[in-house]
């Protein structure tokens, strides 16, 4: 099992949950996060005086899945969040060791 973590721009949530649910994901986490990469914030003006913003709004998108599920997830939420700009965001793939259901007690795959 793979745990695939997005950090996207906030408007690409909706694209990335359709594309997700196209290929039969049947679950997602999603939160709320800020921070930056190389672009290092934003220089924004407000009622003429102009600051510095250094921490972006973004959103975390959460997914387990099998392993052979890997790669269309991984390519459909970059399809989906690409804008072509700076800060698009980042994927991460992590390994899961091990998933229940708390409901039914479920483990592994079959908990997912």
């Amino acid at each position: 099992m793979k745990l695939v973590m997005a950090v996207i721009k906030p408007f690409k949530l909706d694209e990335v949950r359709e594309a997700l649910t196209e290929l039969g994901v049947q679950g997602l986490t999603v939160t709320e996060v800020k921070g930056y990469g190389r672009q290092k914030g934003q220089t924004e003006i407000y009622r003429g005086a102009e600051y510095a913003v250094s921490f972006l709004p973004k959103v975390k998108v959460e997914v387990a899945i099998d392993d052979e599920q890997t790669d269309g997830v991984v390519e459909a939420v970059a399809k989906a969040a690409n804008t072509g700009r700076i800060g698009d965001g980042k994927i991460f793939v992590v390994d899961v060791a091990s998933a229940m259901r708390i409901r039914t007690g479920e483990t592994g795959a079959e908990a997912l």
